[in-house]
């Protein structure tokens, strides 16, 4: 038996989508998901009500090893979302990460064409906090002056990624990072320092 989605899947998403919305519309800032959700693990909350609110069956998905392995999350997200499931990351719409230490190298996905730069992956990478953990400074547009930010389990070359990442622009990836409740988006155009406590 597939688990539930949302109880109210119409107000939910809504409410799901301006949220993430907003974190994208200010790059460092963390937006709560309020909509209650038991998505089967170890598929987190907020990265469930992602997948519900943004994908649907013109978005194919691609699982890392974490993900994949569980049968009650690939059938989840097929059911719920009628996304197709797919084995090559660069045909993906959307890539979900459980762990840092699952995320391939950006290269591996769809990184957009200067035409068409939305056609990139975008990646929802589950970490354990936004709120404590390593310290970093977040700058470029949709941000004054600077953002400080605290992501805990954040990959350790992940400043070099998105420095990498940062020249491709217009194309790139583009990151939402995701606990149990909350969202933070790090957009193809951010640069990511390290910071002080």
């Amino acid at each position: 038996m597939v688990a539930p989605a949302f109880l109210d899947p119409a107000i939910a998403a809504q409410s799901t989508f301006r949220a993430v919305l907003n974190a994208t519309a200010r790059p460092g800032t963390v937006a709560s998901l309020r909509q209650p959700l038991a998505a089967p693990r170890p598929l987190s909350a907020a990265a469930g009500a992602i997948a519900l609110t943004l994908c649907d069956q013109d978005s194919p998905i691609w699982l890392d090893t974490g993900l994949r392995s569980s049968p009650a999350v690939v059938e989840w997200l097929r059911f719920h979302t009628g996304a197709r499931i797919v084995d090559d990351s660069g045909v993906a719409a959307f890539a979900f990460v459980s762990a840092t230490r699952e995320l391939p190298p950006f290269d591996r996905f769809s990184l957009g064409t200067p035409e068409y730069p939305d056609r990139s992956t975008t990646i929802v990478l589950q970490v354990q906090s936004l709120r404590q953990g390593a310290c970093f400074v977040l700058t470029g547009p949709g941000i004054r002056q600077e953002q400080r930010i605290q992501v805990a389990s954040l990959a350790d070359d992940m400043i070099e990624r998105l420095a990498a990442n940062r020249r491709l622009f217009p194309c790139g990836i583009d990151l939402l990072l995701a606990t149990e409740t909350e969202v933070m988006t790090l957009p193809r155009s951010a640069r990511l320092a390290r910071g002080d406590r």
